[in-house]
């Protein structure tokens, strides 16, 4: 009986799925300390991707699909793991049925910015120079904004991005400001980029936590009560609704930005193609108790307006 009483007052466990790159670590503790404060016990899992292990392809060559979850929601699925923490920009816009989407943290600030050890570069000055970035938006914004500054490809880790920099294959990084906030490096950005322009990928600035459709109801209803920002959540779905009705991943120039103010979403997003001679871009408002609809909305409106022949093409080329 002493046993059987032990084991019902003992803590909930949570093993918690991460990537093994000091951001993902990052956000694996930030997760841990939140669960941990709620009165759970918790186990980091060190998981590597196929994302992680090939470095020398762009994303678009590899295939947007699970490239930094598919193993870690194998693990899901066998038990291995409770939980999968990602960045939510790095999901799929799909979820396979026996998935779910829990909780969604927090959001952080969502600018990109330019990190260089020359503060004084600027992609307004005229000034022509390098920058290093492994996204398709970034590369297609650039060539529409600012088509004097030349990119190279540029994959890996934060860290690993920073070497390359010091290496002088490039002058200056793009990245999203809460992964350069939160590794402390802050004191590198030379520009913070408008949302006008650069408008971020769907998910920038967030965490979000992914469980299998068998996790223990208990274990899924703690979690999400500890870990999930509502009012983000509300943005998020909006943003990830008009993602999978665009049916863009990571190796496609989409790009979409929702708010929340007196329960009322506005979400800005659109499409650039590769070249970055068009960009078309829409906003669209609606009631915060229905997201999702806004987030379709916004893809349809977008699609009738040129969206679907420029994915086309891009699809086309990939």
């Amino acid at each position: 009986i002493g046993r059987v009483t032990e084991k019902l007052n003992a803590p909930m466990h949570i093993k918690i799925g991460t990537r093994g790159s000091r951001l993902a670590l990052w956000q694996a503790y930030y997760v841990e300390n939140l669960l941990q404060k709620g009165g759970l016990t918790t186990e980091i899992v060190l998981i590597d991707t196929k994302g992680d292990q090939i470095l020398d392809r762009s994303l678009s060559k590899i295939g947007s699909k699970g490239v930094f979850t598919q193993e870690l929601e194998d693990q899901l699925r066998d038990g291995r793991i409770d939980i999968a923490v990602h960045s939510a920009k790095d999901l799929q816009s799909e979820l396979d049925d026996d998935l779910q989407l829990i909780a969604f943290t927090e959001r952080e600030r969502v600018n990109d910015v330019l990190v260089s050890h020359n503060q004084s570069l600027s992609l307004g000055s005229g000034e022509p120079f390098v920058v290093g970035t492994s996204s398709t938006r970034r590369v297609a914004m650039l060539k529409h904004f600012y088509p004097h500054i030349r990119t190279v490809d540029m994959r890996g880790n934060l860290q690993t991005r920073l070497r390359k920099l010091e290496e002088g294959q490039c002058d200056a990084i793009l990245l999203a400001y809460a992964g350069v906030h939160r590794m402390e490096y802050d004191g590198l950005i030379a520009e913070h980029l408008s949302l006008n322009e650069f408008t971020p990928a769907v998910g920038q600035g967030s965490v979000a936590i992914e469980c299998s459709q068998n996790l223990e109801h208990e274990k899924r209803d703690k979690v999400r009560a500890l870990l999930n920002h509502p009012a983000t959540e509300i943005c998020l779905l909006a943003e990830r609704a008009f993602l999978r009705r665009l049916q863009g991943g990571c190796s496609v120039p989409v790009f979409g930005l929702a708010s929340l103010e007196n329960e009322t979403v506005t979400m800005t997003g659109g499409v650039v193609s590769l070249d970055g001679s068009q960009i078309l871009k829409q906003t669209r408002s609606g009631v915060a108790a229905s997201p999702e609809d806004i987030g379709i909305q916004l893809a349809e409106l977008l699609l009738s307006d040129g969206a679907a022949e420029i994915l086309a093409a891009i699809k086309q080329n990939s």
